[in-house]
């Protein structure tokens, strides 16, 4: 079953009140929709996990050095799912 945008605002969300337990459960759940799959690699970004994160990032068209700061790269995602 395919991400629902607003699955994926609420996890990107999650993700930006800090709340990285439950945005990473809900990125599980939606793996293998691109948009959850660039989620999943900036919280193991956000993690220190760069190993699992770089795994992700190779999942999207994204990279894991394209954003600095991992803060940017959420507000990036939640704009992008704004349109």
């Amino acid at each position: 079953m395919a991400a629902t945008k607003e699955q994926l605002i609420s996890a990107v969300d999650r993700a930006i009140a800090g709340d990285w337990e439950a945005a990473h459960k809900a990125t599980q759940a939606l793996s293998g929709d691109a948009t959850a799959d660039w989620l999943h690699a900036v919280l193991h970004k956000i993690e220190g996990d760069h190993d699992n994160s770089r795994y992700w990032y190779r999942r999207t068209v994204h990279e894991f050095e394209e954003f600095g700061d991992p803060k940017a790269e959420l507000a990036a995602i939640r704009a992008g799912l704004a349109c």
